[in-house]
């Protein structure tokens, strides 16, 4: 069912409904002749797909109605409270793995070749020959696979079995997690961490939801506060409405009613009274991660597997397609099944898994985890979503118009402050209350009096610490009756004891930065709050009303009344877009904005009005008139609001500073070098992400920065993608309610649009766009995408993409545990992409194309053989050699490969254009395969017609002699593509050479031509002859020498950028 449709949509439809009688008409009047030319077709047809429809049908999501404490009254069924993260269980493990395996080609291709050597006239080896390497590989992935499992399962047991309280009838007791039903009432001991001065309220975070690491303010259900005692809960027969479940985690609304009174109790929910939204996880889509090596790999296998039905076919027809033919060329096809090794995989999967060890090692990125053996040279060409900062909020500077402040100076706010209050103290206290306060009230009515710099100081730092949300709360240390009360007198201003909550970090830092400044906030309630002056002295203020900041105003306001004088003052605080046409005409504030927004501060413009008391009567009464009206309700209360937003006086301009993590703008450099594009996705607000991803040098100082317009419609989104795309070289900010209605309408002219730009940052999104995001690069980009988060918000995008990269954090380990990779700081990320990264992806296409050499130089050998001997299907060496040509003979010196590397560490990091060198030519292409096929044919047609020629006379002895010239030849090309020797190289290369070299004198009878039982072994004396050794030297050298010289010509005359670097 299509979300949105056109009107020709509609029009269409229609039209459809109104032919749809005539249509049964004509089948009616066809009759059996319709049904048998092809009717059945069409209903087989339609049967299928309705079945597939209501197989595919996702549950309909219901608004649900919960019953406290009694679960067993939901009549709806739901899922368990149960985290799972496991691919398979007992019974698909086997069969799950299987199909996983067998459906890439390469597998499959060896599974049908293996099961062709049970019909005898097929039958070229012996069966170990076939199955063996096949059994040796399955082996391999599942004991891999079942150790990934095992894992899950003991990290979803751990979580699952946490112990959680859980109130009943007869009590408290202890349930796991896995236990919880929806209705169950828990107590969740370590929320209320802190002593909060009002009842019925805590503090939260909703960092696992939205990326937010801030407390929020959640108000409990007022009929429930009133109970005497917590059992009490039971006595009452009551339950909750709540929603349909929704994308929306920023909205909520319910209706909580009690049945058992006259009347019912009914009290409305919103956001406010929630403490989680959705948390319940029931199970988790897999992907099944293939890495971009393996599917280049699988594209090239199968080029493989047409040049070997091209051989085999030519093959036959040199034949003249005498006798059974077609027999002679599924012989031939199996013959030849070596062009495609079945050690490929093995190579490489065990190359991962050392990979993996490496990343694991690396003292440079401590903590390090690889938590999939799949996909490490995956870490490559990426688009990189993240979270760039700490979520620590420095208090940077202080600008009242003529003069501003900063880190160094804050010393001289201090003083005017002490100094301030000293004079105010100091006077009679008749005479602070008549004439202390008259003076200010002169100097706001009359703004041309020209303040001094200290009264400028002392107004800017008390409207700061008076217009915010922030709660200051104390920990307790003594016991929870009479105790704490008696303290509570002495705690309250205990400075070390005193920690702030708010809903926004900027709003705890300003309320820090007062207190360091000497003016303290030490208590607020709902109805008032209290400051501390440098001297010791109280402050009492009455809260008459409080404005929230919303995406909407961009503002905040509070109305207060000082206790001692009755003042009444209206404060607001907001950013400058909407500030500036509130505060009194001034010729600085838009200059200065801008000057803090390049340094990467996010900046509040401060003001207050003071209001007489008729006034603030005339307002409370519109004001509150415009709450009971029942349509239209949020804007008569804006409207009224907006009444007193005019003409304010203009007090200060604060900078606050986000604190990034370490390294992290030389990081987002490095990659940008790179050639790595970089996506910014954040739940944040809008003016956040934008102050984050200049401070982070995410965009640089000298780009334009592009907002996207909020849009709501397909008109608005398509003037506005218009207006963006004559924009150049500009960074995209966009927020999630827009981001949403362009991909609905204009997806992929969006998607081109940002792809184009240097930078892109989404804010206020959602989990879910993040992950729609990723897929959306996928789907329309050729690159690979990577996503990188610390939080449970990002779990979704980290599953989404190619390759996720979790990093640890204070928002929990959720990212980490769900991602491919898990680090623990940002900057770890340069080290694992440009080192590990590119690395490993050079290794492993190095790996993967000297395997297929290995195999496409013997396939050549057996080619020229079977020429020879008139076209004959008959294998050139025994099924032990070619078992052990794959194994002990070369194996440990091409999986050597895996320890080279052309460019040290530190130089990958210091030209990181090596990077961006190595996404624009692959190193696994079409191109270096070819050079790789013709390597192969000129050495396999240079081995077995050399050893032809020179050994005419001992024909006997050919396949000694091809085969040892042929393992000398592999050990040689190792050492021709290796570029930094490592000694386990060396160590590797003799021991495979010793190893052949007992195998010729202990297994001698494999080296024969014809069957053992006639005698036809090798002589041990014909091999230590002086001719034998210089012969297979010759063919040995002339197979290899040459490559050598192109080698050293391609070096000297067009060298690789890594070779001008290294040398």
């Amino acid at each position: 069912m299509p979300l949105m449709m056109s009107e020709e949509g509609f029009e269409n439809d229609e039209s459809d409904y109104q032919t749809l009688p005539r249509a049964r008409v004509n089948q009616r009047q066809s009759g059996l002749a319709w049904f048998l030319l092809g009717g059945w077709k069409v209903l087989c047809g339609s049967c299928c797909d309705c079945l597939a429809h209501i197989c595919r049908r996702k549950k309909e999501l219901k608004a649900r109605t919960v019953w406290l404490g009694c679960p067993e009254k939901c009549e709806e069924k739901y899922p368990k409270n149960a985290i799972k993260n496991q691919k398979y269980n007992i019974i698909t493990f086997v069969p799950g793995v299987l199909y996983q395996q067998f459906k890439f080609f390469l597998n499959l291709y060896f599974l049908v070749v293996a099961c062709s050597q049970f019909v005898p006239s097929l039958k070229i080896g012996y069966l170990y020959t076939y199955w063996a390497p096949l059994g040796f590989v399955l082996a391999v992935t599942m004991v891999r696979e079942a150790v990934d499992e095992v894992r899950r399962y003991q990290r979803d047991k751990e979580m699952n079995s946490q112990l959680y309280s859980k109130l009943t009838v007869r009590g408290k007791i202890q349930v796991k997690s896995s236990d919880i039903q929806v209705g169950d009432l828990i107590i969740v001991e370590k929320l209320l961490c802190f002593v909060v001065f009002f009842p019925g309220s805590c503090f939260i975070r909703t960092d696992q939801l939205d990326g937010e690491t801030d407390w929020k303010l959640k108000v409990a259900v007022g009929c429930t506060q009133r109970l005497p005692a917590v059992g009490d809960l039971f006595s009452i027969s009551a339950y909750v409405y709540a929603q349909k479940p929704q994308l929306d985690i920023h909205s909520f609304e319910g209706n909580f009613t009690r049945e058992d009174t006259d009347p019912q109790i009914h009290e409305s929910l919103s956001i406010e009274n929630t403490l989680w939204a959705s948390t319940v996880v029931a199970s988790v889509n897999h992907r099944n991660i293939f890495g971009l090596l393996d599917l280049e790999l699988n594209r090239l296998t199968k080029a493989l597997f047409l040049a070997q039905v091209v051989l085999s076919v030519v093959m036959v027809a040199l034949q003249g397609f005498v006798g059974p033919w077609f027999r002679n060329l599924f012989r031939f096809v199996v013959l030849f099944s070596y062009i495609i090794p079945i050690s490929l995989r093995v190579n490489l999967d065990m190359g991962k898994s050392a990979y993996g060890w490496m990343i694991t090692k690396d003292e440079n990125i401590p903590g390090t985890v690889v938590r999939t053996s799949t996909i490490p040279e995956e870490l490559d060409f990426i688009n990189n979503p993240s979270t760039l900062t700490q979520n620590e909020m420095i208090f940077k500077r202080l600008h009242l118009g003529t003069v501003s402040y900063g880190t160094d100076t804050m010393d001289e706010i201090q003083s005017h402050i002490v100094q301030s209050y000293a004079q105010a103290t100091s006077q009679p206290s008749s005479g602070s209350a008549t004439g202390a306060t008259p003076s200010r009230k002169t100097q706001a009515s009359g703004p041309k009096v020209r303040k001094s710099v200290s009264s400028r100081i002392h107004e800017a730092v008390k409207a700061i610490a008076l217009c915010h949300n922030v709660t200051p709360v104390y920990e307790s240390h003594a016991g929870v009756n009479g105790e704490t009360e008696s303290a509570e007198a002495d705690q309250d201003f205990s400075d070390d004891n005193r920690t702030y909550q708010a809903s926004s970090p900027d709003e705890v830092a300003l309320v820090r930065w007062t207190e360091s400044v000497g003016l303290t906030l030490v208590n607020r309630d709902l109805t008032s709050l209290q400051l501390k002056t440098p001297s010791g002295q109280i402050l009492s203020f009455y809260i008459l009303q409080i404005f929230p900041f919303t995406s909407e105003s961009k503002r905040m306001g509070i109305i207060v009344r000082e206790e001692s004088t009755g003042d009444i003052t209206f404060y607001m605080k907001g950013a400058d877009v909407a500030m500036a046409s509130i505060v009194q005409y001034n010729d600085w504030l838009e200059e200065e904005c801008g000057n803090m927004a390049r340094e990467g501060l996010r900046t509040l413009v401060v003001a207050k009005k003071c209001l007489s008391e008729e006034q603030y009567q005339d307002f409370e009464n519109r004001y509150n008139q415009a709450k009971l009206s029942i349509h239209d309700r949020t804007l008569k209360v804006a409207a009224v609001v907006e009444s007193l937003e005019r003409e304010m006086e203009l007090l200060c301009l604060t900078g606050v500073e986000d604190q990034l993590q370490a390294d992290v703008r030389p990081t987002l450099e490095l990659l940008r070098n790179a050639g790595i594009k970089i996506w910014m996705l954040t739940g944040d607000k809008l003016e956040t992400a934008t102050c984050i991803a200049k401070s982070s040098h995410l965009v640089s100082r000298n780009q334009d920065i592009h907002v996207f317009r909020p849009v709501s419609n397909r008109g608005e989104a398509h003037l506005e993608l218009n207006a963006f795309r004559r924009k150049h070289d500009c960074a995209l900010v966009i927020s999630g309610d827009s981001l949403e209605v362009c991909l609905r309408y204009y997806e992929h002219e969006f998607v081109e649009l940002a792809c184009q730009c240097p930078a892109v940052v989404c804010c206020r999104c959602s989990p879910t766009q993040k992950a729609q995001i990723v897929r959306l690069l996928q789907q329309h980009t050729a690159n690979r995408t990577c996503a990188i988060g610390d939080g449970g918000n990002d779990v979704s995008m980290i599953q989404a993409a190619d390759c996720g990269i979790g990093i640890e954090g204070k928002e929990g380990k959720q990212a980490s545990l769900a991602a491919d990779f898990s680090i623990t700081q940002f900057k770890h990320i340069g080290r694992l992409l440009m080192v590990h990264g590119r690395n490993s992806y050079k290794r492993s296409a190095a790996l993967g194309q000297f395997v297929m050499h290995r195999g496409m130089i013997i396939s050549t050998m057996q080619a020229v053989f079977s020429s020879i001997f008139y076209f004959a299907s008959v294998p050139l060496y025994q099924g032990f050699l070619m078992v052990g040509y794959a194994t002990i003979y070369t194996m440990f010196p091409v999986f050597s490969l895996v320890l080279d590397q052309d460019v040290k560490p530190e130089m990958a990091l210091l030209y990181p254009e090596l990077y961006k060198d190595l996404t624009k030519g692959r190193s696994l292409s079409f191109k270096t395969f070819l050079i790789w096929v013709l390597i192969s044919v000129y050495q396999g047609g240079i081995l077995m017609y050399g050893a032809l020629v020179l050994f005419e006379s001992e024909f006997v002895h050919v396949v000694a002699i091809s085969f040892t010239a042929l393992i000398l030849t592999e050990l040689l090309m190792v050492a021709l593509t290796i570029r930094t020797w490592h000694w386990l190289m060396v160590v590797a290369e003799f021991f495979s050479l010793g190893c052949y070299l007992a195998s010729l004198a202990f297994l001698n009878e494999y080296f024969g031509i014809g069957r053992v039982s006639l005698g036809a072994f090798l002589d041990l004396s014909f091999i230590t002859t002086w001719p034998f050794l210089w012969k297979v030297s010759t063919i040995t050298l002339v197979s290899c020498l040459p490559l050598y010289i192109i080698k050293y010509l391609k070096r000297k005359f067009s060298p690789p950028s890594y070779s001008k670097l290294s040398s």
